[in-house]
Order: C-alpha cells, then structure tokens, then sequence
C-alpha cells in the first residue's frame, strides 16, 4: 500500500502493538501528528515537557514490561528529552523514541531547530538511527523495538527528518530482523550453571543478592523457587525491589547506603553472594575494598559487560536471569539438595531484632516522613498499587517503609538519580495500568520540577496521587550539609509556602489537601486515595529528619551512621549464634 512516512510509521507503530504513545508536537512532526489522527489504536498523550514525556514512557515500560514510546520535535524538543533517556539507560528501561529532524539536505548547516540528537544520545542509547531514505524506515522501526526489548533492555532512538516522513512508500512490515552482530545470549552454560549449584550446596551463609535484571526477565517466580528450596535470605537493591515479596520471612531488605544495618551486615558475613541482574553499583557497594570480601560470588547477567566489572567473580554465568535461574533449581532438585541456612537464618534474625529499621517519635504535631510511608502501606497494601518516587531522602524513605509484594509496581529513578522523575512516571504507569491505584511519594523539590505535568494527569483522566514529604528542603542535600558541611545549609532551603501546594493543585482542577499532624493523616490520605481524579497531599513533615541507616561516601558498608546503636558487624564476632555458623 502506498503512503507517505508519516503514515508507515503509524502503521509500524501499530504492528508493534503500541497503544499509548508520549509526546510534544513541533513543526518538523506534524506530518506524523498529523497521521496519529487517523490511527484508532494508537492513545496519544500530550505531556507539557519533552522531558516529561520520556519519564512517563520509562514509567509505562516498568509497569507493564512493554518498550515505552516517545514522539516529539527537533531541536529543543528532542534535547529535551536526554535527560530522560540518560535515565532509560542507566536503568535499562526498554523505550524507543522518535525524534523530529530537519530536512535531510538542511542537516548540517544549523538550519532552524537542527540538533544532531543522534550524536548527542550515541553514549546514552542502546543504539540509534538517522532515517535518510524513507524505504528504510519499516526496517528501522521494527529493529528499534527489537533492539530495545532484547538482551539487555534500554532506550534506542530513531531521527526523523521531515521530508522522509513526507516521502512516498509501498509499506511493508517486515516480519523478522537480520542482526547478525546481535545475538544477546540467553541461556547459561550448563558448566557454569553446575559450579552454582555446587557453590549453593556447600554454603553456611548464603544470600541471593537480586536486582533490575531479575524484573527485566520476568524472573520473580524462578528467584522465589529457588530461595523456598534452599531457604536463602534474599536483599533486593531499589532497581530490584518488588522482585521478591517483601513481607517473606526470607527477605531481608534493602543493602548498601541507606541499607538496614541487618541487611549489610549480612552481606557482610555472607560467605556465598548470588547475585542476579546487579551491577555492583556504588551505591550498594560502599568501599568495594571490603564489600563481601568473606564470600565467593556467583553472578548471573546478560550484558557480560557487567561480569567482573566492579566485583570479582567466582563463576561467572551470562544469560538471562529467568533461564539461569530454572536452569540452577533444576540442577538442585535433581540432586535433591536441601537447604542447610537455620543457623544463618537465626543469626540474621537476631540482627533483624536488634536493629531495625527505626526512626523518633514526633513531638506534638510533628509528622514524621517515615510513618507518612508507613500509612501510605498500611492504607493500600489490599489493592494493586504502584508507587512511583522522586529522588532524594522521599525515595529512601520509601524503600525502607514501603513493602512490595508485587513486581513491577515500583518506578523509580536508579542509576541517573533524576529529581522530577515520580510525578511523569506515575502518569505513565496509569496509562499502562488504569485500574491500579498510583501513588508518587515526593519531595518538595523534585515536585517542584515537574508540577505542570499535573495538567497531563487532569486533561487525560490519569487519577494519580501525590502524596508530597514537604520538609521545605532539597532533603538529600541538607542532610549531607548537616553531616559533612556542619551544617551550612548552602542554597538547599526551600521553604513550605512556597509555592501553596494546595491552592496549585487546586488550579490545576485536582483535589488538593494539606497535612499539619498526625490526627490529620489518614483522612486525607484517604480522601485522595478514594478520589476519581488526580490529587495532591501537602504533608508538612518535621524539617530536619535524616535518612538512616548511612553508610558516609567511601566508607565500608558495616560502618552505618544513625539507627539503632550497633558497631561494624567485626565489633560482634563473639556473638554467639554467629559462633555457630561459623564452626
């Protein structure tokens, strides 16, 4: 059938199965816009910042597992949107987005609106194409999803110069791609995936130590049947949260920086690290120079770059996780293994008593930030919601006090760290999930970043909920001053009036309510959660709370700041059912 690009694009866009598209119109994309008109499949969603437009499909693509999409301008429009692609990236979030260009015998000669966003993406894309030939484009689109969706998942862009979306084609999809150099590796060898099991059977201290990847893959069930067979405690990393049901006996939270004090020291301890789908980030890690130096360590990923890279590694397993992990349970029933971790299980457990996760009572009308997380779990843990976060001491707090039971109901910025990302990512996973309850839990600062995108939740009746920890600070920032820079609070403070988050709301035509005590909390937690349209909870939370447990930059992940009192797990060797373990 003979079309123009802009037309064989939609098409190739409803080939793929796209329902739900984010964008921002401009002059070298009306041609497509104007196509999109025609398309009865195709749900376009108009963001107010191209920034806000890759957010919400990184959101979309977490909950749902389905490559999110993006469409927007030249120039301004498609630089606008780096930084949410730099955030794709780093947390391999598939995502395909479609940029407007220039003319293709203007490019070059910075013609109005000309960014060469090919070359400025090429370090934060899985890969990337400039269309020149509008017969080419069919081919393009259909490796873009499979590049995007495959092996290692993450953001691949596609330019569009405007006389290729306006040339003549005889469409045709093609069924299949040809990519010869591209052949991610799926299954483990089946050497490898022995010594694992040989490794897991002889363990004391074992812990499977779980992430992004394990969500990727669709590996949740495989990473839940084999910690049962073998009763190993499990730490997800926040990229991994929601990947093992947090209210297990066998989960034992979150590790690294903001980790619990149980939860390092067990990694700490450990004498056998199974990791699955990690990168050994700094975050997790502390001083690498002591990071699990008691254990050896199995690492399962499908990019082999990862392998090694921070971390040595014992016996090195690439693949996908959910194929590598059946394969390693198959290998231990069939050798009818057993699991041998009660002694280990009580030594944690004993460390879970006396350091948990804890945080001061308010005094008068204080509102506490963690207890605001508490209730926001206590008030939805009976129905399928998402949480989304911002960045910063909101997102901490919500790791710690928020418990997941379900996969792929948690969207949070990782690797890149993007304040402004909650609220945009909120609006994507209501579009991917319209009858889940979605929740941003959000600083003050982050909001502030991204506040017009609540325009996009009222206009397309995206009922999201923002539930706001308003201490009147950049949070994170402040308490690094506090603790580094005694005290000086350089350009951090924000203030609480500022803007009147209620009467903002308000103006957006979304419900608006403001928490100034503890009595007040419930209610207007409920309220929101119960209302038909987006809303917005303003809780004034005490101003100077900190995030702890701490691990300080370039210590050792055994020495915390705050909690409860409790030295570097060697200050507790003569511990008497660790003793036990050890023998």
């Amino acid at each position: 059938m003979t079309m123009n690009g802009a037309e064989a694009l939609v098409g190739a866009l409803e080939e793929e199965g796209v329902d739900v598209m984010f964008g921002y119109p401009g002059g070298v994309v009306l041609p497509i816009y104007d196509a999109i008109m025609d398309s009865k499949q195709l749900d376009h969603i108009l963001v107010r910042h191209e920034q806000g437009a890759t957010h919400a499909a990184d959101g979309y693509a977490r909950v749902t597992g389905r490559p999110g999409v993006v469409l927007v301008t030249s120039g301004p429009g498609a630089t606008n949107t780096v930084t949410g692609i730099a955030n794709a990236h780093m947390d391999s979030i598939p995502m395909v987005v479609f940029t407007g260009q220039v003319a293709t015998h203007v490019i070059g000669t910075d013609a109005f609106q000309e960014s060469d966003i090919t070359g400025i993406t090429l370090p934060i894309t899985k890969h990337n194409y400039l269309v020149k030939d509008v017969r080419e484009l069919p081919e393009v689109v259909k490796e873009a999803f499979h590049v995007a969706t495959t092996g290692r998942p993450g953001p691949v862009l596609v330019d569009l110069p405007v006389d290729v979306a306006k040339g003549a084609i005889d469409f045709r999809y093609p069924e299949q791609v040809n990519l010869p150099g591209y052949r991610p590796t799926y299954k483990g060898h089946a050497k490898q995936v022995k010594q694992a099991a040989d490794l897991l059977m002889r363990a004391k201290k074992p812990l499977l130590y779980a992430g992004g990847g394990v969500l990727s893959s669709g590996a949740w069930k495989e990473l839940k049947e084999l910690a049962e067979l073998m009763q190993l405690p499990v730490t997800t990393t926040m990229m991994g949260k929601g990947a093992f049901p947090e209210e297990h006996h066998l989960y034992i939270g979150m590790p690294g920086m903001h980790g619990a004090k149980y939860t390092n020291y067990a990694i700490t301890e450990t004498d056998l690290l199974f990791a699955v789908g990690v990168r050994f980030d700094d975050r997790v890690t502390g001083k690498l120079a002591s990071f699990a130096t008691k254990s050896k360590v199995v690492h399962i990923d499908i990019d082999p770059a990862e392998i090694g890279k921070n971390r040595p590694v014992d016996v090195p397993i690439v693949g996908d996780a959910k194929h590598v992990l059946g394969a390693v349970v198959d290998e231990l029933r069939k050798r009818s293994a057993e699991p041998r971790t009660e002694k280990w299980m009580r030594v944690i457990d004993d460390w879970r008593d006396r350091f948990p996760l804890h945080y001061p009572e308010g005094e008068g009308d204080e509102v506490m930030p963690e207890h605001v997380v508490e209730r926001i779990n206590a008030l939805t843990r009976d129905r399928d919601t998402v949480i989304a976060t911002e960045v910063g001491q909101n997102q901490m707090w919500a790791c710690q006090y928020y418990r997941l039971q379900n996969p792929r109901r948690w969207a949070s910025s990782g690797g890149l760290g993007t304040m402004g990302f909650g609220l945009p990512a909120a609006i994507g996973a209501q579009a991917g999930l319209k009858d889940s309850l979605v929740v941003d839990i959000a600083g003050d600062g982050s909001f502030q970043m991204v506040s017009q995108e609540l325009a996009t939740a009222r206009v397309h009746d995206l009922p999201v909920k923002v539930v706001i920890l308003n201490n009147g600070y950049l949070g994170m920032v402040r308490q690094w001053q506090e603790l580094f820079y005694d005290r000086r609070y350089s350009q951090s403070v924000l203030g609480q009036d500022v803007p009147d988050f209620v009467k903002l709301a308000e103006a957006y035509d979304c419900l608006g309510l403001r928490v100034t005590s503890p009595e007040q909390l419930d209610g207007a937690l409920t309220a929101a959660f119960e209302h038909e349209g987006p809303a917005v909870v303003d809780c004034r939370v005490t101003r100077e709370e900190n995030v702890f447990p701490m691990v300080a930059p370039g210590g050792s992940i055994d020495e915390m700041l705050g909690g409860i009192p409790g030295g570097p797990v060697s200050e507790m060797l003569d511990d008497e059912l660790l003793e036990e373990v050890w023998e």
